[in-house]
């Protein structure tokens, strides 16, 4: 089945397939869901019920009042309901990594499995340090210098963002610079606690790219030290900005696969 096209706000799920396990894709902060994963859903065929569902962030054009990461976990239980998962396999890249982190700790009966491709936090301490830093010293810029400058936050030293694509940029690109703040901001305000994550007995896929940000290396050794199931693999070449589940879809599929078989 291809997806069916539903707009790109925040509420929005997209079903991708009447077969296989349920699966629901999280995505980062930038680019719509349906878009970023219609590589991998293509590689996983029918291996997968996928449903890719947008972040509350953008449910509006400006991002909700009081906004908080509260909102994606309550968010993402209303997409699993509405597609008849009652548990379920998550997968989250970036900002939707965090918020299925936030997700596994707070709803784990509902979880089968946790795939994360580089977290936008783990919420701890020593990277929701480096997540305020980065606002600090980006506050003051103009809003297309501080789009360039969350993008090469996220690249490791001397690694160039991906030229845009020629003509003009896609509508939903309006929305980011106020989503990427109000993100970054409520990961600062949430807490989760290690133990949380401890408790998550299910098995958990990790996976970054050798030319992303270090933090996400540092990030895996302490996901690592908590998960009891945990399973980190590196992609060479690869970074936050054109990441495993685009550049190898068939790779990150066969992956998914063995976490989901191992989730039984």
């Amino acid at each position: 089945m291809t997806a069916r096209s539903r707009g790109t706000t925040a509420a929005d799920t997209v079903d991708h397939s009447a077969g296989g396990v349920p699966v629901l894709f999280l995505p980062g902060i930038i680019m719509p869901a349906a878009l970023r994963y219609a590589p991998l859903i293509a590689a996983l065929g029918d291996s997968a019920r996928a449903v890719t569902k947008e972040l509350e962030v953008y449910r509006a054009e400006a991002p909700p009042a009081g906004y908080a990461i509260e909102d994606e976990v309550e968010g993402i239980s209303r997409a699993a309901d509405a597609a008849g998962f009652d548990r379920f396999h998550l997968y989250g890249h970036s900002a939707g990594g965090a918020c299925a982190l936030a997700y596994a700790a707070t709803r784990p009966e509902r979880v089968l499995s946790l795939a994360l491709d580089e977290p936008a936090s783990d919420f701890s301490a020593e990277d929701l340090a480096m997540v305020q830093t980065a606002i600090d010293s980006t506050s003051e810029l103009p809003v297309a210098e501080k789009m360039t400058a969350f993008l090469r936050s996220n690249l490791a030293p001397g690694v160039d963002p991906p030229s845009p694509p020629a003509g003009p940029a896609p509508p939903w690109m309006a929305s980011r610079p106020k989503g990427i703040d109000a993100f970054r901001g409520a990961l600062l305000r949430y807490r989760l606690e290690p133990e949380r994550l401890r408790a998550f007995g299910r098995p958990v896929y990790y996976s970054h790219g050798s030319l992303s940000h270090p933090r996400w290396a540092a990030m895996r050794e302490r996901l690592a030290g908590v998960f009891p199931d945990f399973t980190p693999e590196l992609y060479e070449g690869i970074h936050h900005l054109e990441t495993s589940h685009q550049r190898e879809p068939a790779r990150v599929a066969a992956a998914l696969r063995r976490l989901w078989d191992r989730a039984g």
